[in-house]
């Protein structure tokens, strides 16, 4: 069990959470370590005391990123309607995309971040799976489509919200109606190539480990 820290080193930590938050928000993941620090009103000796890395920092302002996407999925899960549920889930995560740019980065697989447990994430991906599972049920979602595809409208939208957050910061919305579409039965075309198998969409949005091309075209 980890030590609780004295009242001063926790006031510090918690301005430099709070700080890296508003940064990494407004500018995303590269902000410098040493302009965090000036915000908090701390020294980076201090910042490094606390976060010897960045991933450390980065862990500690989206850990509970964590729980509400959790939040998102039971909420779905909840809803009557399956692919409202789907919508509903997709629209939240996107939400939070595009109103941080830093999480908008870390969440289409960018920038070094020190995990929550793996537990709780394979907790996630399995609420995850159910939400795809029961539109397919419902026979609303085309019955082709995986949890690993979800990639993609992940990736798509992180494009979408960088290049148009100052322009037209509405605008994903249009982009993920479109995407959600393209997901929707009835009478889809058939896919022209398979899903990527969950190793593979692990090794997709990992940024320490990228795919090389004959590596995305094998399976794993």
């Amino acid at each position: 069990m980890a030590k609780p820290l004295r009242k001063d080193a926790q006031r510090n930590r918690d301005l430099l959470v709070a700080a890296a938050r508003e940064l990494f928000a407004e500018r995303g993941l590269d902000v410098p370590l040493e302009e965090i620090a000036r915000r908090a009103g701390v020294s980076i000796g201090t910042l490094y005391n606390r976060f010897p890395a960045r991933a450390d920092l980065i862990g500690a302002v989206f850990a509970d990123r964590v729980a509400a996407t959790r939040a998102l999925a039971e909420q779905a899960l909840a809803m009557p309607g399956a692919w409202d549920g789907l919508v509903h889930f997709l629209e939240g995560v996107c939400a939070m995309q595009a109103a941080d740019l830093g999480y908008n980065a870390l969440a289409s697989g960018r920038g070094p971040y020190a995990a929550a447990d793996d537990a709780d994430l394979a907790e996630g991906y399995a609420l995850m799976r159910r939400i795809v599972a029961r539109a397919q049920e419902s026979g609303e979602l085309r019955p082709d489509v995986t949890l690993e595809d979800m990639v993609f409208v992940i990736w798509g939208h992180a494009r979408t919200v960088e290049a148009t957050a100052t322009i037209a910061p509405r605008l994903w919305r249009r982009h993920l109606a479109l995407l959600l579409d393209g997901l929707r039965t009835p009478e889809p075309s058939p896919l022209p190539e398979p899903s990527l198998t969950p190793e593979q969409a692990r090794r997709a949005m990992s940024p320490q480990s990228p795919c090389r091309p004959d590596d995305a075209a094998s399976p794993v």
